[in-house]
């Protein structure tokens, strides 16, 4: 009786208020949607929901399904890491930023490595020529690594690093570094994202065919099971996925199908789901279309808990949690009145803490332009401080849970993800999607729409295709020297003139029999690294027995 008396107030406000006010004025579009193509209703009332069952659909903070957040007090008992993504150059002029950084109150270190670091090439390669240093920090060695680390005790700092085909490199330094200081590798905590799938997808640093790339990737959750019980294996990306332009849905869609996969992988390699399921982390990025974001984290979140608890069979609640990193997204960020970006960015950021995220990087106002000045990236890990501090946002458990529009975006989300899994499982799960080119042409068709719609001014974007003004160019950027090339490069030749030669080869030597057969890689990845061998020189070992992936697949 009490939902009939609210559709018939309803109807009746509809037929008066609501169409004396329409009278007056009509609405700014016929049709009002997310990005995601989701129409927005004028008002969401409690019927709008349907058969809400309160327990199942949400349940309570730190209980299955999670969908109110992974922690039964969240920000009360403690706020979300605060991470900066930083590197660029060396790793004495990046080492000198994370210091600045961790002095201006930053609680975890997110590393950028450069492209040549990305792909598997030294400093010293020719393909390397141009990009060393530019877009994060040039790894050559364990020489670099240890600079970078320098004075940074890593037994009380959280370290994310965003690396993927040479993940299990990178993360052998790390371990190594930490060894030269006296840590055990079972205290180490942090990331490594060793997401390759969407790599195939959405950014192209992959270097191996994607059979030796997962054999890889499991091979890492072996390890670390074993030796880095607190290390987050992989950090299953959406983020990189949203940046190449898909929706909000496809997102969560295609990022939850990846991590299918990788459950599937390791379970095929005879690891039990609840030996490493809490080791399993997500990145998500954090758009302008505030409702629709917020809505998008919490339905992630139950989505990952139904598939890992009824999917997989998993046992243990820390098995069923999807715990995530938040990134603002690059791809709004407009060159044109850049200082918008800071709104941009807080909008983004609040959404991200309003969706529960448990670790947060703020993009910096100027990265439209460049990589990001001191000053920028201070603004950007202000911007977290002053929501954590004095918005009052962190003092209440998910605050939004209950709002009849979140709830019923959330479920929607929910609804249209599901049904892209469910294509996705038909086709023999993610890999054979992206083998097909099914996941690439969903997000360039969804690219497409977007620009379109920013063309015709479907969308408006402020600053860029309105409230436009006439601006100077910005000439404060930071420019990476090209000195940093020469240097790293001599700094190589010192540690290859240094190094005991005979040991690096007796190391990738017996790297190489160990990828011929089938035991697992990262012992023998720690040894060549702690011998010296050099990034290139380990991933072209492994190039040499598993050769490279071509992408051969149209998209368009």
């Amino acid at each position: 009786m009490k939902e009939d008396r609210l559709r018939e107030e309803y109807r009746r406000w509809e037929s008066t208020t609501l169409k004396k006010a329409l009278e007056r004025a009509r609405e700014r579009q016929e049709v009002f949607e997310t990005t995601s193509g989701i129409e927005l209703k004028r008002l969401y009332m409690p019927y709008d929901l349907g058969e809400f069952d309160y327990l199942e659909e949400l349940g309570f903070p730190g209980e299955y399904p999670f969908t109110r957040g992974v922690q039964a007090t969240m920000y009360r008992g403690r706020l979300w890491t605060m991470r900066q993504y930083s590197g660029f150059a060396t790793a004495e002029e990046t080492n000198k930023r994370y210091h600045y950084l961790l002095k201006q109150g930053q609680t975890g270190l997110s590393v950028a490595f450069d492209l040549p670091t990305q792909i598997g090439y030294d400093s010293d390669n020719p393909l390397s020529a141009g990009e060393v240093g530019k877009v994060g920090v040039a790894i050559d060695s364990l020489a670099d690594m240890e600079i970078l680390f320098d004075g940074i005790p890593l037994d009380k700092v959280s370290t994310s690093m965003t690396i993927n085909a040479t993940a299990a490199i990178i993360l052998a330094m790390y371990i190594a570094v930490a060894e030269k200081q006296g840590v055990p590798s079972e205290v180490l905590r942090g990331t490594i994202q060793n997401d390759i799938l969407k790599e195939y997808v959405a950014r192209g640093t992959y270097i191996y065919p994607p059979g030796p790339s997962m054999r890889i990737i499991t091979d890492i959750f072996a390890y670390c099971k074993e030796r880095l019980p607190l290390w987050n294996t992989i950090s299953i990306s959406g983020y990189h996925i949203r940046e190449a332009g898909s929706t909000a849905v496809q997102e969560v869609a295609f990022t939850l199908a990846n991590g299918i996969a990788y459950v599937e992988a390791a379970i095929g390699a005879g690891l039990d789901v609840d030996s490493f399921a809490r080791r399993l982390s997500f990145f998500f990025g954090a758009h302008n279309n505030f409702l629709e974001e917020i809505a998008k984290f919490r339905a992630a979140r139950r989505m990952w808990a139904r598939i890992m608890r009824e999917r997989f069979g998993a046992k243990k609640p820390a098995s069923w949690m999807l715990r995530f990193h938040t990134q603002t997204a690059g791809c709004t960020l407009t060159a044109q009145q850049p200082r918008n970006n800071i709104i941009r960015v807080t909008l983004q950021a609040l959404a991200a803490v309003l969706g529960g995220t448990q670790s947060l990087h703020t993009n910096s106002w100027d990265e439209a332009l460049a990589l990001p000045t001191e000053e920028a990236v201070t603004i950007a890990l202000r911007t977290q401080q002053i929501i954590a501090y004095e918005s009052g946002v962190a003092e209440v458990v998910d605050p939004l849970g209950g709002s009849y529009c979140v709830e019923a975006l959330t479920t929607e989300i929910e609804r249209r993800a599901e049904e892209y899994i469910r294509r996705i499982d038909e086709m023999g799960g993610a890999p054979k999607a992206i083998e097909a080119g099914f996941i690439q042409r969903e997000i360039a068709d969804a690219a497409y729409q977007y620009q379109k719609e920013i063309e015709e001014k479907r969308r408006i974007i402020v600053g860029l295709n309105e409230f436009t003004v006439e601006e100077s160019p910005f000439t404060e950027i930071l420019r990476i020297s090209p000195e940093v090339e020469r240097y790293q490069k001599e700094k190589l030749e010192r540690v290859k003139k240094e190094r005991n030669t005979a040991r690096v080869k007796e190391t990738l030597k017996r790297l190489r029999e160990a990828a011929e057969g089938t035991e697992n890689l990262m012992p023998h990845i720690l040894e060549a690294v702690k011998a010296y061998a050099t990034l290139g020189e380990i991933a072209d070992t492994l190039r040499e027995v598993f050769g490279e992936h071509t992408q051969l697949t149209t998209i368009i």
